[in-house]
């Protein structure tokens, strides 16, 4: 019991010699970073917005100055409507008015609320019930909806349209920044003047459960700012890096990184959706990217897909062979023999961040063998998001790095394989749920956040995820079976589109079952048009495989095959309840 507690107090003492690698200014508040980068970077591009006027494409760039100056203009005309220390709702897709929306609320006019584009109307109503809203900042598509919540008893005072075409029954975003330019032209000092406590709440985020209601986060302003000075301590991001936020900004994740990035004079465009995200790696120039396990899986798939038709399967082997061993003398060739990759996306790509759920390791490990620097992150909402990390100088495949350097992370209660339960301190971590104190005491534990999944730490301090403590199946024998352990083996699988590993009860025990979505497309260029029937037979086939390299109790011993997709949230992850509903 004694050498593991010196192994333990090493591994401590290991990861904080390491783990910050940058020097980075701290600041408590958003509203620091933000104008520290204005005054540093004034004439850097903040953002690039692209117009389409039906078939003409024109571009507009904003600098960080002009950027300052909207952020100023619409946080003053928020405060002339009367909404200083209101909490003001944000929903639409990712564009420049949700990135100055959200950014000009948290640094000087009162508490952000961003929402989920994708809820249904009645669900709209209820989040802004729940969280006690007093504005709305909208996109045109939901003026309906908005105009049937002003019609009723409703105690938000203000709708406010993000766009300058809307309809005359709203004020619009612009109107306020006009309305806003002309205060600060005669001396209105309320917004700059606007005093941040920085430990109060800033922002109210719901998160996206996968297996129950949505919970309403709690963030501070020194929650997210120590996420942002954190992350700038374990990752190098340049001021001439371009970024494109790819993530919904009602996301943690989401938001944090534009965050981040605006932190550190990145120029920041927006993604035309998800069928034009090479295209837009090309366009933009994108050399920063952060995104879902799910695509950079996708875009693997794809790449190797390609190589393997012009027959260049070998010669790819052969050539990372070579790179790896000039690596070992530190010669770095890999941008340049695998240079026609890199082109076909974009040719500027250096750095791409996944986070939200665990990524194969083979894919982090491809995308890091053509020359892009592939991490893994490590989070939740309740964490402001980000608690571990992969960097350039620590990278273990199919880890999730190592602890922020503000951030302690424990393994509690764990078992004889060292998993148990992955608990966190720090400041990021949140104030608490919404008006909700029992679910609020359940994950507050002595100042130590419970995140509810499970994990180990090696003897090296990396953090190894397991999967989450809901999705544990415990068989009638007492071994434990991990869903995402298993998942990563059959996303693997070429055809595989996404996939659900689950326990169908039988008796008084369960069978290991999954539930695999295939790629139409996949399938009918590489075996034709056969039938379903064909289809599942081959998928059997690579299973029965599968199961040749797992313990005799984690064998798939049932299968659901589809092509319909499952359910969902915005950041890719699978809805496991709803999904178990509709099998059941």
């Amino acid at each position: 019991m004694l050498s593991l507690i010196i192994n333990l107090n090493k591994k401590v003492i290991y990861i904080k010699a390491i783990r910050k690698l940058y020097d980075s200014v701290k600041y408590d508040t958003i509203r620091d970073y933000i104008n520290s980068a204005i005054k540093k970077y004034p004439n850097n591009k903040a953002f690039i917005i692209k117009n389409k006027d039906n078939k003409n494409v024109t571009y507009k760039n904003i600098t960080y100055s002009e950027f300052g100056e909207d952020i100023r203009a619409l946080g003053s005309g928020l405060i002339n409507h009367g909404l200083e220390n209101k909490r003001i709702a944000i929903i639409g897709k990712n564009r420049y008015e949700w990135a100055i929306s959200f950014v000009s609320i948290l640094c000087g006019v009162g508490i952000t609320v961003p929402l989920d584009k994708g809820l249904p109307s009645q669900e709209i109503k209820l989040s802004l019930e729940r969280a006690k809203v007093d504005a709305v900042i909208f996109e045109d598509e939901y003026s309906d909806i908005f105009e049937e919540i002003k019609n009723e008893k409703t105690t938000i005072k203000e709708f406010i349209c993000m766009n300058s075409n809307c309809n005359n029954k709203f004020i619009t975003l612009y109107d306020l920044i006009s309305e806003g330019k002309k205060l600060l032209q005669d001396g209105d000092t309320r917004y700059d003047n606007h005093i941040i406590n920085p430990r109060e709440v800033a922002s109210i985020i719901f998160t996206s459960g996968t297996t129950s209601m949505s919970k309403a986060v709690m963030l501070s302003n020194i929650n997210i700012a120590s996420n942002i000075y954190n992350i700038n301590c374990a990752e190098k991001i340049y001021d001439t890096d371009v970024n494109m936020a790819f993530l919904p900004l009602h996301h943690t994740f989401g938001s944090t990184a534009l965050l981040l990035f605006l932190s550190d004079g990145v120029t920041n465009v927006f993604c035309d959706g998800l069928r034009h995200i090479q295209s837009n790696l090309k366009e933009y120039k994108v050399s920063v990217f952060v995104c879902v396990p799910l695509l950079l899986e996708a875009m693997y798939k794809k790449i190797n897909s390609e190589v393997e038709k012009q027959g260049k399967t070998k010669i790819l082997k052969i050539a990372n062979k070579i790179s790896h061993f000039l690596l070992k003398f530190k010669i770095d060739i890999r941008r340049k023999i695998f240079k026609q990759i890199l082109d076909n996306l974009g040719g500027n790509l250096r750095f791409v961040i996944s986070g939200a759920s665990a990524i194969d390791k083979n894919v982090a490990k491809g995308f890091y063998d053509f020359g892009i620097l592939t991490v893994q992150g490590y989070g939740l909402t309740e964490t402001s998001p980000v608690l571990s990390a992969e960097n350039e100088k620590c990278i273990k495949f199919g880890s999730v790095g190592l602890p922020l350097p503000e951030v302690d992370i424990k393994i509690d209660n764990p078992n004889e394989e060292g998993i148990g339960e992955i608990i966190a301190k720090g400041p990021n971590i949140m104030l608490g749920y919404y008006e909700m104190p029992e679910e609020t005491n359940k994950v507050l534990k002595d100042g130590w956040f419970y995140t509810g999944d499970l994990g180990y730490i090696d003897n090296d301090g990396f953090i190894f995820i397991t999967g989450r403590k809901k999705n544990v199946i415990v068989l009638k024998n007492g071994k434990n079976v991990y869903p995402e352990e298993i998942e990563l083996l059959i996303n693997n699988l070429p055809y595989v589109a996404e996939s659900m590993v689950f326990g169908a009860p039988k008796e008084d025990d369960f069978i290991i079952s999954a539930k695999i979505v295939y790629n139409k497309d996949f399938i009918l260029d590489k075996y034709g048009d056969i039938s379903k029937n064909e289809i599942r037979d081959i998928i059997w086939k690579d299973i029965k495989k599968i199961n040749s390299t797992l313990s005799n109790y984690k064998h798939i011993k049932n299968l659901i095959v589809t092509d319909e997709p499952m359910i969902k949230t915005t950041t890719q992850k699978v809805k496991r309840f709803e999904e178990m509903k509709k099998i059941k």
